[in-house]
């Protein structure tokens, strides 16, 4: 098994450990006979819809959203695609039926909301007062601006009629069972989907620090219902969210794992530098490029051969008008700092196989990359100042497509030193 073969492998069990038709069931709560209203939202709901559908035999019904080219065939849950990262009408018109399904309810009813990464942008109806095009703008500047998926959702909460625990709160006095995919830094509900059915912790005052730090501007009108606290979330403790719970069915870390006892099992040291990663993709890639240079020529952190194994998301400030997603620019920042060094090779891609707005999980590096790039004709440093690591990659041939794997626990970056 050459390197490349044996990178790919690990990325393919670590997408299997987060597979919702293993996660999924052992959470599934009792059948008492009664109706079973299902909603979700995020890459993996509809994934997780079908999975339920498979293991509940009782009275079963809802709707779940997931992005385009995410479905799966469901028989009495209804799918429906809409746009991610930026949200669109079919997303809007989603969450809104989302909304009419759990509003009404009596104590009597019983609601699983099957939450995973994406659900933010998937779940777009606007608070009473807000428009999608507002969100929308707001989102795009978000996205652009290098801010984090926590700071991102901070504001995404306050402008939402579903999240930061809303949801949970329209479904009162009905019990709702939340099964989540994490695809955040450490895997806190009220960042996950932006915490539908928890409470959040933030204020609309925080929001406001968010879009200042950026510098990403305001309608007047919005800023003041903002600053008001008009627009305030649920907060942990509200009385209408005394019926939710919540449950973490897989995670960064449990992907990380898998991987690393795949990595054993293949004669490779594992190290799991960590799940929850964070900083700016071509930073991170420095770092990560000396430990594996450490490692190869001194054996620290990790004598070779050995495989360096890291979750979490790191962000991409945009200053080019290149194409490309985080797992992308972060390869080409680890093959400039690696400079063609003998022995190491690595891949980085997003576990919901799409980096970015293209239609590659990420890719791949060897020690030949750059060699092979300059014979080529291209220019890593060119490429990586334009935010053009998709075209870097593509000249080169070492894109890695898996298409929609209907999973989401974020990235996942293996460097292997042979």
């Amino acid at each position: 098994m050459n390197p490349r073969e044996k990178l790919r492998r690990l990325f393919d069990v670590a997408i299997a450990a987060a597979d919702p038709a293993l996660c999924v069931p052992p959470y599934l709560p009792p059948d008492d006979g009664g109706r079973l209203i299902v909603i979700g939202a995020g890459k993996a709901s509809a994934a997780m819809a079908r999975a339920v559908e498979q293991h509940w035999s009782g009275r079963l019904d809802g709707l779940v959203v997931t992005r385009y080219g995410h479905g799966v065939p469901c028989e009495r849950i209804r799918v429906v695609e809409a746009a991610h990262p930026v949200p669109d009408a079919a997303g809007e018109a989603a969450a809104l039926s989302i909304f009419e399904l759990v509003s009404g309810l009596n104590e009597e009813d019983r609601v699983l909301a099957l939450i995973s990464g994406g659900g933010s942008a998937l779940l777009a109806a606007p608070a009473p007062g807000v428009t999608l095009a507002q969100k929308r703008a707001l989102t795009s500047a978000l996205l652009r601006s290098g801010a984090s998926i926590g700071e991102i959702n901070c504001v995404r909460k306050h402008l939402s009629a579903l999240k930061g625990g809303r949801l949970a709160a329209a479904a009162w006095p009905a019990s709702v069972l939340t099964l989540a995919i994490s695809d955040v830094p450490g895997d806190d509900p009220a960042v996950i989907a932006s915490g539908p059915t928890v409470g959040d912790p933030t204020t609309a005052a925080d929001a406001l620090k968010v879009l200042d730090f950026y510098g990403i501007e305001l309608p007047g009108a919005l800023r003041q219902r903002l600053a008001s606290g008009e627009l305030e979330t649920p907060k942990p403790g509200d009385p209408r969210l005394s019926r939710s719970t919540f449950r973490l069915i897989a995670s960064p870390r449990q992907m990380l794992e898998a991987a690393a006892a795949e990595a054993q099992r293949l004669g490779i040291t594992p190290l799991i530098l960590g799940d929850a990663i964070e900083g700016e993709a071509r930073e991170v890639a420095k770092v990560m490029a000396g430990m594996a240079r450490s490692s190869a020529q001194h054996g620290f952190p990790a004598g070779k051969p050995c495989v360096l194994l890291s979750g979490g998301e790191t962000t991409v400030t945009l200053k080019g008008h290149g194409r490309g997603g985080r797992n992308t620019e972060f390869l080409l920042g680890l093959a400039l700092a690696l400079d063609g060094a003998s022995g190491i090779h690595a891949l980085a891609a997003d576990t919901d196989g799409i980096d970015g707005s293209e239609d590659n999980a990420g890719a791949f590096v060897g020690p030949d990359s750059l060699a092979r790039a300059r014979a080529a004709g291209l220019d890593p440093r060119r490429h990586l100042a334009g935010n053009d690591a998709w075209g870097f990659f593509a000249g080169l041939g070492d894109l890695l497509v898996t298409g929609p794997t209907r999973t989401n626990v974020n990235d996942f970056r293996a460097i292997l030193v042979e």
